[in-house]
């Protein structure tokens, strides 16, 4: 597509291509608490700006993130119906246009193995530990761009939190998309930086879309 604004498009993980549901199911049960009760309070703790790991310690009991990761029983193997249903259309279809799509965030190494299994048709997954570079550190951006031997500017980050996927890969040179679903896509948001996103979304599905009105 000639003038499109990007060349290739990064995918976050959590709540963007992976729905996370049956994640947080798993950790209700390891808490011993009803599903309902774990979202609700996870919710309330993310509008006041908590992340995942905070969450978990709030249930914890005084136990670290860290800890809890390792005394919870192995989490359960992704499948095709943790996967967002925008996805894979919105993969093809931006291949379809020649746009390169990846998928990196910020997630323990076995998640980035077992979304390979499924054959996403990108061009790599990958993972933040697998590299030893996170979000929202520069390097984690700078390694996308060099993976993709691409100028940042040419490339666009999608992702549900404001901090992490929109903030942070602005500040590297990088585009953003903020995907507004799950947890922090519907209970945070900020004008502003969402002003100097190259748009806003509810679902992958509007991707494709995106390029074609927006020039470069």
């Amino acid at each position: 597509m000639i003038g499109r604004p990007v060349d290739a498009i990064v995918l976050d993980v959590g709540e963007t291509v992976l729905d996370r549901s049956r994640e947080y199911a798993d950790w209700a049960a390891f808490f011993g608490v009803p599903p309902h009760t774990f979202s609700a309070v996870f919710g309330a703790l993310v509008s006041r700006g908590a992340t995942v790991n905070q969450v978990l310690e709030f249930f914890g009991g005084g136990r670290s993130a860290a800890e809890l990761r390792r005394q919870r029983p192995p989490s359960v193997v992704l499948a095709e119906g943790d996967l967002y249903p925008d996805a894979r259309p919105a993969i093809a279809a931006l291949a379809g246009l020649g746009v390169t799509v990846a998928v990196v965030g910020n997630q323990p190494a076995e998640v980035a193995e077992q979304l390979r299994a499924l054959e996403l048709g990108v061009a790599f997954v990958a993972s933040s530990q697998e590299w030893g570079l996170a979000k929202p550190g520069a390097a984690f951006f700078a390694r996308i761009a060099a993976e993709l031997a691409l100028p940042p500017a040419r490339i666009a980050y999608v992702g549900d939190q404001l901090a992490n996927d929109v903030a942070a890969p602005l500040q590297a040179g990088l585009r953003a998309i903020r995907l507004r679903r799950g947890p922090w896509g519907l209970l945070t948001s900020d004008a502003e930086l969402e002003g100097r996103c190259l748009a806003v979304i509810d679902s992958l599905a509007e991707l494709p879309a995106v390029l074609a009105a927006r020039p470069a």
